[in-house]
Formats: C-alpha cells, sequence, structure tokens
C-alpha cells in the first residue's frame, strides 16, 4: 500500500504472526500461535478481541474531530491583512508539520502505540491544515468550502467504487499507485530543495494548463490511496487482526484524506487565479 502507515507486509505480519518485530529464524516452520499480538491492550488480550468496521469508523471519526477542533486554532493562528497585520505563524506550521510527520514514520516503526500517535497526529495537522486553509482563504474566498466538500464527494464516490466493486484493488494496481506516490513523493522534496537555490514558482505550482493539469493527475493519486486503503481495512478484518489495527487504519486514512485535502484546495486555487 502506498500509504506508509498501512504498509502490505504491515498487515501479513499481524495476520501471520500478530507482531510487527522480525520473526526468530528458528520458527519459522512453526505453525503461527493463535494469540492476540502483544501490543494489544490487556483487555483486548483477555477478551481475544479483534478489529471490526464499526471500530475502525469509530477511531477514524475521533481522529477527524481531534483534526477539526485543532485545524479551528490553526485557522485562528492566521490573521488577515485586511485587518491586522496579515502574519503567518511559519514556525508554528513547521513543527506541527514535523511533529504529524514523525509521527507517521514511528508508527510505522511501532504500530501499536498507534492509539496514541494517532491523537498526536490529527492535533499537530489540525494546526497545520487550519492555517493553510484560512491562508488560502483569505485569497480565494469561499474556496475552503469548496475543498472541503470536493473532498467529503470524492471519498464518498471511491468508497461507493470500492463497495460495489467498480473499482477493484488487484496487485498491480497497488503496485502501480505505491510507485506512482512515492515518485511523487520524491518530486515534491527535489522541487522543495531546488526551491532554496532559485526563485520563482515551479512549473507545476502555476495555473496554466501544465500546472493544472498536474494538480489533477495528484488529486487523482490520492483518490487512488483511498481505495487502497479501504482495501487494506477490509483485508486486516478478514485476517481477523488485533483490536489495536483499529487505529493504525484510521491513522493511516486519516493521512490520505489530509493529503487529498490539501491537494483539492491547490488545484481548486489555481483553478480561481487571474
Amino acid at each position: 500500500m502506498a500509504n506508509p502507515v498501512l504498509s502490505d507486509d504491515q498487515l501479513k505480519a499481524i495476520s501471520q504472526r500478530g507482531t510487527w518485530a522480525a520473526p526468530d529464524p528458528s520458527t519459522l516452520n512453526q505453525p503461527a500461535p493463535d494469540t492476540m499480538s502483544p501490543w494489544d491492550s490487556t483487555a483486548s488480550r483477555q477478551t481475544g478481541q479483534r478489529m471490526t468496521m464499526g471500530g475502525v469508523v469509530t477511531a477514524t471519526g475521533t481522529l477527524l474531530a481531534l483534526l477539526i477542533a485543532s485545524s479551528v486554532v490553526g485557522w485562528n493562528l492566521v490573521e488577515d491583512p485586511r485587518t491586522s497585520s496579515g502574519s503567518f505563524p511559519t514556525g508554528i506550521i513547521l513543527i506541527s508539520f514535523l511533529v504529524g510527520l514523525g509521527c507517521v514514520f514511528f508508527a510505522m516503526r511501532k504500530p501499536h502505540l498507534a492509539r496514541i500517535l494517532g491523537p498526536i497526529y490529527a492535533l499537530a495537522e489540525g494546526l497545520l491544515v487550519g492555517a493553510i486553509s484560512h491562508a488560502y482563504e483569505i485569497r480565494f474566498d469561499g474556496l475552503v468550502k469548496q475543498a472541503v466538500g470536493c473532498t467529503v464527494a470524492v471519498f464518498l464516490v471511491m468508497l461507493a467504487l470500492h463497495s460495489f466493486r467498480i473499482l477493484r484493488v488487484t496487485d498491480r494496481m497497488r503496485r502501480m499507485v505505491m510507485g506512482a506516490t512515492l515518485g511523487l513523493m520524491v518530486f515534491y522534496l527535489a522541487s522543495w530543495v531546488i526551491g532554496m537555490f532559485t526563485s520563482g514558482p515551479s512549473f507545476h505550482q502555476g495555473n496554466g494548463v501544465v500546472g493544472i493539469g498536474f494538480s489533477v493527475i495528484v488529486v487523482a493519486l490520492a483518490a487512488l490511496n483511498l481505495s487502497l486503503d479501504f482495501d487494506t481495512i477490509e483485508r486486516s478484518i478478514a485476517a481477523r487482526s488485533p483490536k489495536g489495527m483499529e487505529w493504525v487504519c484510521a491513522l493511516g486514512l486519516l493521512v490520505t484524506i489530509v493529503w487529498l485535502y490539501l491537494e483539492l484546495l491547490r488545484l481548486l486555487s489555481k483553478l480561481q487565479r487571474d
């Protein structure tokens, strides 16, 4: 899976061995014990609880609520130049971005901490999303409502396509989306480094045909990542993964939703520029 939190290797590790550590070579030929993962809660181990769709929905809803609450704070940190000095909290936003990024990568290594890392990520990214949203709203009135509406619409459409098996996630599709997403991340990183030594926007930031086309492709890629997330959630439930996997899936889904929203915000802003 392209989402770093919901990798296919991690899913296999949970479903087959119930642990995220590398297997002991001496036990490779032994059947996996039917026990709860060591990173699951004590209550889950005692009751033998497994992840459910309802649990994933609850965890995702909790993270979204925290994200929205934090985004209100981030929104208020940005001052409108029409009524005040128009300052932007760059330092706070940079710290929020780094904290969120750290939570994602730490969750990849310590998924049993997703119940803690998920809320921290939601709060940190909420500040970033709120501040960026307000900055766009100051320049393009009504843009945030459009971006939120489009994000919800894309999410529901991709969910329907997946639920009715109109769009099926195959191994080939998974590899293609993973490769494209990784390539995009490398491109963004390279553009950021080059931008430190050059002036002027990159070609993909403009509002011309190339810039808009680039954003459309990125939005489509983010939408396809939603399909991969849905597929991972379904397969995790089918594999009778431990209860704690609900928070891992919720965190991974939130990462994709935030990415999709920010890319839609960028695309819509390009369409409204003169």
